[in-house]
């Protein structure tokens, strides 16, 4: 009779073993790939908002540096601006072709430009952009209803503008009829990923590269009696002056 052979196996203690060390293998695997997605959702948004920011801070800079005011007609060339959570800002400016929303102004560069602080539908609050032709009454359908969102997740939208009597920063300009010399932009945002934390801030100091037209100047024989210097070639843009 011949010897019986032993048969080995995995007992029961080894194969609960077993799945102990790939369940945490496979856990760890996960964690890593949910961290990895979490960090690149984070960049992408943190890289969305730092180009928006570029695009908010420009429009105001390039805008409020060509902003025009002529005093005679100063029913279409006001100036005006509110601080804090729910600031805005209206002026008139002749604007390049290069300015957001340009294609749907062809032909009229003097616009009057309104950018304001909203609330969003998601929650916060949006740094909208609005404009019309310097001759309208008041905004179309789709810029009232459909403005450009140039920015997300604003906390607040603060100007500062220098007061050469004061010769300090001033909060409000009452002047409505003039052009601020030197303007201080500060945007700050909420942080995206955390509203309790911080967010950023963003800082431009723009110096207007002209003043308010006077009615004098606008006569036909020009400031003292003197003969009104020659148009430029091609004229003016818009045909307004």
């Amino acid at each position: 009779m011949s010897p019986r052979r032993s048969i080995r196996a995995f007992t029961l203690v080894e194969v609960m073993i077993a799945l102990a060390i790939l369940g945490m293998v496979v856990a760890a695997i996960y964690a890593t790939w949910r961290c990895i997605l979490g960090a690149t959702k984070s960049s992408q948004i943190a890289a969305a908002e730092v180009q928006r920011s570029r695009v908010a801070m420009r429009a105001l800079e390039q805008s409020l540096t060509y902003a025009t005011m002529h005093v005679a007609n100063m029913r279409y060339y006001w100036f005006d601006s509110k601080n804090g959570s729910d600031a805005s800002l209206s002026f008139v400016a002749t604007l390049p072709d290069s300015f957001p929303r340009s294609g749907r102004f062809s032909g009229f560069p003097v616009r009057r430009v309104s950018f304001a602080v909203e609330s969003s539908r998601d929650g916060g609050n949006d740094l909208v952009l609005r404009q019309m032709p310097i001759l309208m009454d008041d905004f179309d359908e789709d810029e009232r209803n459909y403005p450009l969102v140039l920015m997300k997740h604003v906390r607040k939208l603060e100007f500062g503008y220098w007061d050469a009597r004061k010769n300090d920063w001033v909060d409000e300009w009452t002047e409505t009829n003039q052009i601020p010399k030197l303007i201080r932009i500060s945007l700050t945002t909420v942080n995206p990923n955390n509203a309790f934390a911080a967010g950023q801030e963003y800082f431009r100091l723009v110096s207007p590269a002209s003043a308010a037209v006077q009615p004098g100047w606008q006569s036909a024989a020009g400031p003292g009696g003197a003969p009104p210097p020659p148009p430029p070639p091609g004229g003016v843009p818009g045909g307004l002056r």
